[in-house]
Parts: C-alpha cells; sequence; structure tokens
C-alpha cells in the first residue's frame, strides 16, 4: 500500500495526471471537430471511430512519454534534468493546468455548437430525405424503381417507364404507405448501387423493382420487392398476359403489392383509371405514354415530340380528357420555354383551346385544372387565377406533388410564404430529390429571413445538381441578407457562366467595398443584358438604394412581360421598400397583392 502511495505521489510530481487530462480532453475535442467536420468533407462513418480507437491505443504511450519528459520554456527535457525547485514546479504545473482549462474550454463549445445548432430541431427545415426513413407509427414507405425495358429497343422505354408511373399513381392512394415520387425514384435508373444504400438515399423501408418484356401481342412483367434495410427480397411475381389486358396489369400490380406488404388496398383505381382513355383505346393509351415520356425529356425538340404523341391520342379518342390537358401544358410550356412573338401567341392560343376541351370533358379531373393554371401562369400573368386552379386541382388530386408544390409557389407569389414554406416541405418529404424545388424552397426560407435554412436548402439542391443554373445564385443572395460580401462574390464565383453567374456576381460586388467594380459590373449587366433581364438589374438598383432606378428597371420589366416581376413578394432585395407606396402601387398594376400583406422580410 506504501509503495501504491508512492508512485501515486511520482506520477503528481512529474505532472502524469495532468497530462492525461489534457490527452483525454484533446482526444475529446478532436473528435467532435472530426464528426462535425466530416460531413463536409465526405468522410466515412467509420472514421471518428477509428481516430477514437487510435486515442485509446495512444494513452500508455503518452503517460509513460509524460513519465520521462516535462515541457519547460526551454522546450522538451528529460525529467531527470529538470531543477526541481518548488517555483520552478508550481510554474509547470501552472501552465500545464492552463492548457488543460484550454482544451476542455474548446472541448465544450464543440459539444454545444453540435447539441444546439447543428443539431436543431427537424423542424426548423424540412430535410426531407432523412425525414422520410422515419416512418410514423403503422405507416410503411415504399419507393418504385423505373421497370427495366427488357427488350433493348429504346425506342420502347417510354412503355415500361409508362408502367412504373401507373403503379407509383396507383400505390400514392393506399392509405398507410408513403410513397417517393417519380422524380426522385427515377433517378435510380440502371444504379450500379445497393438496395440499402437506394433505400437509404430515398428514406424507405421497401423498394419495389421490375422488368418489362412485351412482343406483338403478349406482355411479360418481373416485380420484385425488397426490404431496404436488409437488401433481401420478400415477394417475387411474374406476371404473363396478353397485351390487350395491360389495364388488368396494372390493376393486378398494386393489388399484389398490398397484399405482400400486409396493407388494406380499398378502391384506389380512379386516379389511374382517369388517364386511360374512356373509350379503352390501348393505341390511345398508347400515344399518351409516349407523350409523357417525351414531356419529361423536357427540351423544345422533345416537348414538340409529346405534342405531336398527345394530339395522336387525342385524335383517336377525342373524349381523352387527360390527354386533352397534357397536350395544353405542353403547348404552354412550348410557348413559355421556347417561343416568342406571334409563334408564341399562336402556341398559347392552342393550349387555350386544349385546356377548354379539358375542362369540358372533365372538370373533375385534376389534370384538367392543373393545365389551366399552368397557361393563366404563363400566358397572361394570372397569378390569382392560377392559384385558384391549382388548388382545385389538389382538391381533386390530393397525392399529386406537382400540383402540391404549384400551389405553394402560387401562394408565395400572393405573399403567403409561410404557408408555401409548410406545402412545399410536404412535396420534398415524397419527393427529396428534385433539386429546382429545394431552389424555390431556400428562396421562400430565405424571404422570411430563415437564413441558415434557406442555406441548407440551397445546398441540398447544389448537391443534387452541382451545375444547375441559379443555385449558386441563390446562395449569393442569402449572403447578401447577412452582409458578407466575401462569401456571396465565392459563390457568386461558383455559378456557372452565363447570365445568373454575370447577375449573382454584380448583386454581391454592391456590397463591397470596391466602388468602381460595383459600377462597371452594373453597366456591363445593363448593356448585355438589358432587354431580357430587368428585373434582375431592378434588385442590383435596389441594393444600390438608387430608389429611382428600381422603378424605372420595375417598369421596363413589366414592359418586356420579365417573369422575375412575379416573383416581387418574395424577394428580400426589392421589398425592402416593402413600406414605399411606389412598390404597392406598381404591384397593384402588375395584379399583384399590397406589399404590406406579404410575409417576407425586405433588406
Amino acid at each position: 500500500m506504501r509503495r501504491l502511495a508512492v508512485w501515486f505521489d511520482q506520477l503528481k510530481r512529474r505532472n502524469v495526471l495532468r497530462a492525461a487530462a489534457l490527452y483525454v480532453g484533446a482526444i475529446w475535442a478532436l473528435a467532435q471537430g472530426v464528426a462535425q467536420l466530416g460531413p463536409v468533407f465526405g468522410m466515412p462513418d467509420w472514421a471518428v471511430r477509428w481516430f477514437v480507437m487510435a486515442g485509446v491505443f495512444g494513452f500508455p504511450f503518452w503517460c509513460a512519454f509524460a513519465w520521462y519528459y516535462e515541457l519547460t520554456p526551454e522546450g522538451l527535457r528529460r525529467e531527470s534534468e529538470v531543477t526541481q525547485d518548488a517555483g520552478a514546479a508550481h510554474a509547470r504545473r501552472r501552465r500545464l493546468d492552463i492548457w488543460i482549462i484550454a482544451v476542455l474550454t474548446v472541448a465544450v463549445v464543440l459539444l454545444l455548437t453540435n447539441q444546439f445548432v447543428l443539431r436543431r430541431d427537424a423542424t426548423s427545415l424540412a430535410d426531407a430525405t432523412a425525414r422520410a426513413g422515419q416512418d410514423p407509427a403503422g405507416e410503411k414507405s415504399i419507393a418504385a424503381l423505373p421497370f427495366v425495358n427488357v427488350g433493348g429497343d429504346r425506342e420502347q422505354q417510354y412503355f415500361s417507364d409508362g408502367l412504373s408511373e401507373n403503379l407509383i399513381d396507383a400505390l400514392s392512394g393506399i392509405k398507410g404507405l408513403r410513397v417517393i415520387g417519380r422524380t426522385s425514384s427515377f433517378q435510380f435508373r440502371n444504379s450500379k448501387e445497393d438496395p440499402r444504400s437506394i433505400g437509404k438515399s430515398l428514406g424507405v423501408t421497401y423498394l419495389l423493382s421490375g422488368s418489362v418484356e412485351q412482343s406483338s401481342d403478349s406482355l411479360r412483367v418481373r416485380v420484385e420487392l425488397l426490404d431496404a434495410r436488409s437488401g433481401t427480397a420478400i415477394w417475387r411475381k411474374l406476371f404473363e398476359r396478353p397485351k390487350g389486358d395491360l389495364f388488368k396489369l396494372q390493376d393486378e400490380l398494386p393489388r399484389g403489392i398490398a397484399d405482400a406488404l400486409k396493407i388494406d388496398m380499398l378502391d384506389t383505381s380512379g386516379v389511374v383509371r382517369g388517364k386511360r382513355p374512356p373509350g379503352g383505346n390501348l393505341e390511345a393509351y398508347d400515344a399518351f405514354a409516349r407523350g409523357n415520356f417525351f414531356s419529361d425529356l423536357g427540351s423544345e425538340r422533345d416537348t414538340r415530340r409529346a405534342i405531336e404523341a398527345f394530339t395522336q391520342a387525342t385524335t383517336l379518342d377525342p373524349r381523352y380528357a387527360v390527354a386533352w390537358a397534357e397536350l395544353s401544358r405542353n403547348w404552354t410550356s412550348l410557348a413559355a420555354l421556347y417561343l416568342s412573338g406571334d409563334a408564341a401567341r399562336q402556341a398559347y392560343a392552342s393550349a387555350k383551346l386544349a385546356s377548354d376541351k379539358a375542362l369540358a370533358l372533365a372538370p373533375d379531373l385534376g389534370e384538367s385544372h392543373v393545365a389551366r393554371g399552368w397557361w393563366l401562369e404563363n400566358a397572361s400573368a394570372d397569378w390569382q387565377g392560377a392559384m385558384f386552379e391549382y388548388q382545385r386541382a389538389l382538391e381533386l388530386s390530393p397525392s399529386n406533388l406537382q400540383t402540391k408544390f404549384s400551389v405553394a409557389s402560387m401562394l408565395a407569389l400572393q405573399g403567403q410564404v409561410k404557408e408555401a414554406v409548410k406545402l412545399t416541405d410536404e412535396a420534398l418529404q415524397l419527393e427529396p430529390r428534385v433539386p429546382n424545388w429545394w431552389n424555390w424552397y431556400s428562396a421562400y426560407l430565405s424571404a422570411l429571413n430563415r437564413l441558415e435554412d434557406a442555406e441548407q436548402a440551397i445546398r441540398k439542391s447544389i448537391a443534387l445538381r452541382p451545375q444547375g443554373n441559379s443555385a449558386w445564385a441563390q446562395l449569393a443572395i442569402i449572403e447578401i441578407q447577412r452582409g458578407d460580401a466575401r462569401a456571396a462574390l465565392e459563390a457568386a464565383t461558383n455559378e456557372p457562366s452565363g447570365p445568373w453567374h454575370d447577375i449573382a456576381r454584380t448583386m454581391a460586388l454592391q456590397i463591397g467595398q470596391d466602388r468602381r467594380a460595383a459600377d462597371a459590373a452594373l453597366q456591363q449587366l445593363i448593356k448585355d443584358y438589358g432587354d431580357v433581364a430587368a428585373y434582375q438589374i431592378a434588385q442590383v438598383q435596389a441594393l444600390r438604394r438608387d430608389d429611382k432606378a428600381v422603378f424605372e428597371w420595375l417598369d421596363r420589366a413589366h414592359d418586356t412581360q420579365d417573369p422575375g416581376v412575379g416573383n416581387i413578394l418574395i424577394d428580400p432585395l426589392v421589398m425592402r421598400y416593402k413600406q414605399d407606396p411606389r412598390l404597392a402601387a406598381f404591384c397593384n398594376k402588375v395584379g399583384l397583392p399590397r406589399p404590406t400583406t406579404s410575409d417576407t422580410q425586405g433588406l
């Protein structure tokens, strides 16, 4: 016992105990730093575990080192070489105490940061991917991956995609089953990732995959249901049917999946049957499926091909309401995105005629109202009318996520930004991998001055589509709201070259110290984009507090039908004039509510 006491006194005299405390505190602080910075640099989850294990392994070596060496003002010295007078020993102990306090302070700060900043309540930002993986009690979640086109004929890809989309629509109507939307699940087409990884990315407990093989008169469909947590198959089935029994097969598939998941399936066929031609014409349905396939591709050429396919579908069955609705929507998209002048007006007129036909044939079909809302939004900037149509569509088809997002966007443009955030959050829970939705979600959050949440949202968009347009520009606006000129300019620099790069850079320069660069950038922006980006130039003038120029450029934006005008009530830059009667008069002229009714906080 006496020997143990002597050994313990030696440990204290040689400051081994203090060195041990310093080592433990340093490992604790570093481990927290690695854990917090790891995701930023893409470090794997096991990195922290191995770091801690290495620290434990090194502990006895550190203690042995502390037994033989002392830290002195002259550097490291062997313990036998260090003077042992009381004053010097006290100074060395005091120095170690200061180091221990400093390290523990850092560790505590990191711990508090992790607990109260990095792990804030998830309701502050709907990270839909993560939350979707936590199924509420009694609810199951599933993602239907695109069926493989076994034949290998790319021209037939639309058919297997159509079967997958039809299945997603049918499953979405089952109570107690949460179904990930098509856009997110189709991103894993031909993916080499294992089921557990895909399930984690989409936040689901089950994955559905399959293949389609067709001949001139028969269909062979293989379906497999996987438990995404283990990667094991829990149900497989082969369906072999005559091609004429396609609609019967579409009804059988969701029933078989519901049985495998042990979920009661009520009558959910309404939304599915609403996409079939009323006369049962398979050729018309085939044309409709081709139209959907081309429409999703989104280029001008594919939009025109979609119009041709939907026109064929409506010719084969003139009472095919949903085909008329999709024909209208694609005519509107063609005009809004790719045409101008007389060509655009003619396309809008065709969209209006097709929309009229859809509403006359099926006034209770959600797609009919979506088509009319899309036309009102783009052809005449009638945002209130568009919101009415989208809301009606959502009432008729509550599981349609695109409609929910459209309702949110119209609410935001009317200044109801808090409600827009709520609806967009709900849509993102089931479509967590749509970059454009995260862009707009970020814009709504920044309008509410929820800048941390807005940054998380836009970084989600950037992660999904690193070279997408306007995402880095949105981050630059967030940094402008923070007043961080350097960070704003850095974000703008990351924006891919083109109009948004130049716009974001010009905005960022306005809050910096280099006035000559700010003035030159504005003049160049006016020269290059004055005829097509009048609204963005008004935003730059708002940053410069040039009141007269702001309203001159807003008027010019209205005259040139710049679509940016519709964003005034969610724009924190222009909304710095929220109380200005001139902005109220402008909003009244363009058909927007009074700025003071908007939830947006201006600069």
